[in-house]
């Protein structure tokens, strides 16, 4: 068989650099440390700034690395596993969970979420705020809709918002029994208030997560989970071991 079009044209310079530079980023840097200005890489790859601009726009693309205002380009950390149809069900909160509560509030929900919980427009109930990060930087910002029905022994505790009455919210869910959950993820587009959360710019790519949690018959509880794309993977299985790959070809294997 003949060559294709495709396979007759030359691997762009700036693909190849990429590939020279995810080797070296391997091999001679540390997660969090700081790359050469564009000038010294240029000179160091024998290539134009416009073709290193290219090369380190893509590897960004694929969250090898961080292009920060005011500090430069830095290497990534791993991306993190976002598990996906694993057998292992827990609620929010639980021990060994690494999200971070930071607010709790009573609210209506968005109206897809008030039909997963089957409560009527505009009806309130508790919204917990989390975050996750990881290295110190934020990779995922979380709105966890429980109704009132769910947590209904909270009426002994004074605090009305902030972080400790989202951790007195997840107690008190914590106190059903977790009969299941389901999870739909789509990539999406960071709203104004995400993309402020996880230092990215609005319209950024992300994953969102929506879990549903099931006790006592129903949807006791709503997560929507919002992840960096560009540091997020999806994981899936059972065993809940993360294998960390960052050559995207590899990845896709």
């Amino acid at each position: 068989m003949g060559t294709t079009q495709l396979e007759s044209v030359p691997e762009p310079k700036y693909w190849h650099l990429r590939t020279v530079l995810s080797e070296a980023l391997d091999s001679e840097f540390a997660v969090g440390e700081i790359l050469p200005n564009e000038r010294d890489l240029a000179a160091r790859f024998g290539v134009a700034r416009a073709t290193l601009r290219q090369a380190l726009e893509q590897l960004e693309l694929e969250g090898r690395l961080q292009r920060r205002r005011g500090v430069g380009t830095t290497v990534a950390p791993p991306r993190v596993g976002v598990a996906v149809g694993t057998e292992q069900h827990v609620w929010p909160g639980a021990t060994g969970d690494a999200w971070h509560a930071a607010d709790c509030a009573m609210a209506a929900p968005p109206a897809p979420v008030a039909g997963f919980l089957e409560i009527a427009d505009g009806e309130p109930v508790h919204i917990v705020r989390r975050s996750l990060a990881t290295h110190g930087q934020p990779v995922a910002a979380e709105l966890l809709y429980i109704p009132a029905s769910s947590v209904p022994d909270l009426s002994a505790i004074d605090t009305p918002s902030g972080a400790a009455r989202a951790r007195a919210v997840l107690r008190e869910l914590q106190r059903l029994e977790l009969e299941g959950q389901d999870r739909a993820v789509e990539l999406g587009s960071a709203r104004a208030d995400d993309a402020k959360e996880l230092d990215r710019l609005p319209g950024a790519p992300v994953l969102v997560v929506t879990t549903r949690f099931f006790a006592e018959g129903r949807t006791a509880a709503v997560s929507v989970a919002t992840y960096r794309a560009d540091t997020c993977r999806l994981t899936f299985g059972d065993s809940g071991g993360v294998e960390i790959h960052h050559d995207p070809e590899r990845r896709a294997s």
